[in-house]
């Protein structure tokens, strides 16, 4: 049987949406008008509310787009669609985060320059997507590797640089605390109307040299050069991010071992921004998971920093949250890591007496002890560290320290479950009032000392208690004090929130603690030995001393090199210290500049900068990138991004909108670092006058992933899911590759697992708009989804009958009809639209879709469509599936694109029903139903349901009451 020539197939999806696609891109149709600038449209502009709306950029990988991928690319161009049809101008472009380890491992592979193949997987993203069909101003389309983009990167970072937080500076918003040109810093430092401290305390600013006042300036800039512990991957010759290593200490790529290492790195103070991160959250329109999820990375915590001595005078401070717990500190531990265990460990020393031999690890002496242990713990990840599901190890340093408030003398140890990256990386441990230390103190026959006791009825000590050694666990629940009493300071009896105020109260009185707030979050670490990355624009002087390059000499780009790799070395050499790639590039490195006090020589920075560094801004970037001049025209962002008059939805009352991007959509995987990084640097420009905006993004929504089934053979081995039969029904069904049966389980896609679906598998099977009407119609956008392919059908066959319902397939002719509606078809029209506006506005397409499938099927049944309903449909459609919305507008007689048209309204008078369904109970017992009208009035719904034949039967001997609620309930009580 021959195919209908005008029926909707793939062929003919391909041919109307590449067609329209060509014709978008030709009238420049989602081209946004700015206020300002080279894009300048200001009469577009007037009147017209705006719309910014984004995605997370991809990072363009060698192998493409899989049919994961584009979920939430559709969802926000449905969004951004559906705003226009609004009238408003919206703003939705694409760019792609191009810097990063994959492209250059492949480059180290292959010989292939990272930019060549770099390149070309964009221009493979770029094919797919524009296929897709999303509504993209690709005037605007940005790509991190390009020098005019990351110009602007480096003259980022030399603000961030060239500033320093002022804690005592007053902010518009009359908070305290805001960054500053570095510049004021030292005019203060040299009128000296700000005093110098720590070691410079006493001197004025033009007795230090320059090398003394770059250094005491790096205390203070908002980037500065550190010696930090570090994750050092021999294996790959780079230090690596904390996200960078897996659980086992190894690394993420390429499975190598991981090992701390102290290295001179650069770092952000984004630890400065700690509470205005974490307080600004009441400001934005996020869910609330991601919200919880940034606020436990800063992890704000109250306290008290306390300083215990070392038997040579060390200065061992502690931050705890339980400063009323003092009194049953019976021992230290500090991170392996920290500073003062190479004093605590002399050359030559023995056990001290009264050493215990749980506490030495065997070892002859402290210094063997404490060294095979750093090595031990130097292989551990951070994560791997803090599982409380392990076995707790570490060994005593062979010292002792001061309790301050009672004098008591404690053991010093090391171990690994305590953190340099955590409060000050040492703890006073409490084994009565922490399950960590507890277990700790049972390995390594520590004594306990109970202080806090739970109580009885009338608020007083439990007597009878038996104490956490009996019990075999911490007390970690509220309670009274107890043990807890020394010269001038008496605590028992007390709460606990009485006795931490007490407690802070006496260790500020003498001069051995303060009451403080600690944050988890460390500054971030921002330095990677690679060659794909952007140039710090940082060179050092003789005295090593960094300096910024002027904006006259950005962008600096990276020079061209025969070996892109750094300097490998075995993977178990933990003694080893990178060499990054650029340090061979000795041109390049070694320049003559003059930076305004005449030529000079200086050294390059030879690090690059993470694959963050891109990723922090580049929605700024999307608003004018055609601007050689400045990051961003300041009327732009004030346009695209400024402060509302209303706070966002669900923020505090009284709160002030923090302006930023409308809607950004993204993988909550990303949720806690890039959008933490990015609202860090975004802080920054706006408190330097660089933008007028206070947050990067107003409203957030973490899609879901779509995931996959995936098969392994008996060895475990992963086969192509394409391939697999299934046999058998039911609970019985199984699967198989060939001639062997295999186990089928439930993840991500993705290459390795041999599940992938590329969307170009779908435009050739379905078209594009199928698969937009698929993926939207799986469920609810937030949700994880099963990926089926046998599933697109239905949204293929909604289509076909969207397409059938005002296109002949036989002669390619309109079967519309010029005439009214009937009151059902009205009512069923107006309904939906009223649904959908609401469905498309919240994020909800695929309720949406339902409700369009529904009306869609209701007019199927007519004998023909009347075009009022044809054309609000289409319209309906056009955010979803817009190529086939923009042909059947076309076919319909209209001559412009449907991208523009003003989306249908439901007529209010349309959405209720003229009849509703009445429940009849007798005795509160339902004997019947009524069909009335949803106007009727109480005495005439009284009076119907009294003359119902079942009401007439059982109330022959009168009747008590009748209960009326109209129009759908009516109960009557005979006598």
């Amino acid at each position: 049987m021959n195919e209908p020539q005008y029926r909707y197939t793939a062929e003919l999806a391909d041919q109307i949406e590449l067609a329209w696609q060509d014709r978008w891109e030709t009238d420049g149709t989602f081209h946004a008008p700015n206020p300002a600038g080279p894009w300048a449209e200001p009469e577009k502009v007037a009147g017209r509310e705006k719309m910014l709306v984004l995605d997370m950029f991809p990072y363009p990988s060698g192998s493409g787009l899989h049919v994961g991928h584009p979920l939430g690319y559709i969802a926000t161009d449905v969004f951004a669609r559906y705003q226009r049809m609004l009238g408003k101008n919206v703003l939705h472009a694409m760019g792609y985060d191009a810097f990063g380890l994959p492209a250059e491992q492949y480059a180290v592979q292959t010989g292939t320059h990272p930019r060549t193949t770099t390149e070309a997987n964009i221009v493979t993203y770029k094919r797919q997507l524009r296929r897709l069909g999303l509504a993209h101003d690709d005037r605007r389309s940005i790509e991190t590797i390009d020098p005019g983009y990351y110009k602007w990167t480096q003259w980022i970072f030399s603000q961030i640089f060239n500033a320093w937080y002022d804690a005592e500076a007053v902010r518009e918003d009359g908070g305290l605390g805001k960054a500053r040109p570095i510049s004021e810093l030292v005019d203060e430092l040299g009128s000296g109307a700000r005093e110098l401290t720590g070691e410079f305390a006493g001197k004025q600013w033009a007795e230090l040299d320059a090398k003394q006042q770059a250094d005491y300036l790096d205390g203070f800039r908002l980037a500065y050069a550190d010696e930090a512990p570090v994750n050092w991957a021999p294996g790959l010759g780079t230090v690596l991010a904390n996200e960078e290593v897996t659980n086992e200490g190894r690394s993420e790529r390429g499975n190598f071992p991981v090992f701390k290492a102290n290295l001179r790195q650069w770092k952000m103070r984004i630890t400065a921004y700690a509470d205005r991160l974490a307080s600004d959250l009441d400001r934005v329109e996020w869910p609330e998971n991601i919200k919880a999820l940034q606020r436990n990375w800063i992890g704000k915590s109250h306290g008290a920093r306390v300083h215990f001595t070392g038997p040579n005078g060390e200065d061992l401070e502690v931050f705890t949250t339980r400063p009323d717990t003092l009194f049953g500190a019976t021992f230290m531990v500090l991170a392996p890591e920290h500073p003062a265990v190479a004093s605590l460990v002399g050359e030559g020393t023995s056990w001290p007496e009264g050493t215990r031999a749980a506490w030495t690890g065997g070892a002859g002496s402290p210094q063997q002890a404490v060294a095979d242990y750093q090595r031990e713990a130097g292989r551990k990840s951070d994560v791997e560290r803090q599982m409380d599901d392990k076995t707790k190890t570490g060994v005593f340093t062979g010292a002792w320290a001061t309790n301050p408030v009672n004098g008591a003398q404690v053991p010093i140890f090391i171990a690994d479950y305590v953190l340099m990256g955590y409060g000050t990386g040492a703890i006073m441990a409490v084994p009565s009032g922490d399950q960590r230390d507890f277990e700790f103190a049972q390995a390594f026959d520590l004594d306990i000392i109970d202080v806090i006791s739970p109580v009885d009825g009338d608020g007083k000590a439990q007597a009878g208690w038996p104490g956490t050694v009996a019990e075999g666990k911490a007390f970690t629940g509220e309670g009274v004090l107890i043990n807890s009493a020394a010269d001038g300071l008496d605590l028992n009896g007390l709460t606990v929130s009485e006795s931490k105020a007490a407690m802070i109260a006496h260790l500020e009185a003498q001069g051995v603690g303060t009451g403080t707030i600690n944050y988890r979050m460390r500054d971030w670490l921002f330095s990677r030995q690679r060659y794909w990355g952007e140039p710090f624009p940082i060179v050092y002087d003789e005295q090593g001393v960094a300096h910024s390059l002027p904006e006259s000499m950005l962008p600096l780009e990276l020079p061209a090199v025969d070996d892109y790799s750094p300097r490998t070395f075995d993977p178990d050499d933990r003694d080893s210290r990178p060499e990054a790639p650029l340090a061979r590039a000795t041109e390049w490195v070694n320049v003559t500049l003059d930076l305004g006090d005449g030529p000079k020589q200086y050294r390059r920075e030879t690090n690059t900068m993470p694959n963050w560094a891109g990723s922090c801004w580049y929605y700024l970037r999307y608003l004018d990138p055609a601007n050689d001049q400045a990051l961003v025209d300041p009327g732009v962002e004030q346009y695209w991004m400024g402060k509302q008059a209303a706070a966002v939805a669900g923020a505090p009352e009284g709160t002030q909108d923090p302006g930023g991007v409308d809607l950004y959509v993204g993988g909550a995987e990303h949720a806690v670092l890039h959008l933490l990084y990015a609202r860090f640097w975004h802080k920054v420009l706006f408190d330097l006058g660089h933008v007028s905006s206070e947050e990067p993004f107003r409203k957030y929504f973490a899609q879901g992933m779509i995931q996959a089934y995936a098969y392994t053979d008996h060895r475990g081995q992963y086969v192509p899911a394409a391939e697999i039969v299934e046999k058998g029904e039911g609970k019985d069904v199984t699967y198989w590759y060939q001639d062997d049966q295999v186990n089928r389980e439930y993840g991500k896609i993705g290459k390795s697992l041999k599940n992938t679906v590329s969307p170009d598998e779908m435009y050739a099977a379905y078209g594009a708009d199928t698969f937009r009407v698929y993926e939207m119609s799986m469920g609810p956008l937030e949700l994880g989804r099963p990926w089926d392919t046998r599933a697109v059908v239905g949204s293929q066959r909604f289509l076909q009958r969207l397409w059938r319902n005002i296109v002949d397939e036989q002669t390619g002719e309109l079967v519309v009809v010029d005439a009214a509606l009937d009151g059902q078809t009205a009512k069923a029209m107006h309904k939906t639209i009223d649904a959908v506006r609401k469905d498309y506005q919240t994020l909800g397409f695929n309720t949406a879709i339902a409700r369009l499938i529904e009306f869609n099927n209701a007019l199927t049944k007519l004998d023909a469509v009347p075009r009022e309903a044809a054309e609000a449909l289409v319209l309906m459609v056009a955010p979803v599936a817009p190529h086939i919305a923009e042909e059947l507008w076309r076919r319909l007689g209209h001559d412009q694109t449907i991208a523009y048209q003003d989306f249908p309204v439901a007529d209010e008078s349309q959405l209720t029903d003229d009849q509703v369904t009445c429940v009849l109970q007798i005795k509160g017992k339902v004997r019947a139903t009524l069909e009335v009208s949803a106007e009727i009035s109480e005495e005439e719904l009284k009076a119907l349901a009294l003359a119902h034949p079942k009401a007439v039967a059982a109330t022959e001997n009168g009747v008590r009451t009748v209960i009326v609620r109209a129009p759908k309930l009516v109960n009557i009580v005979p006598a």
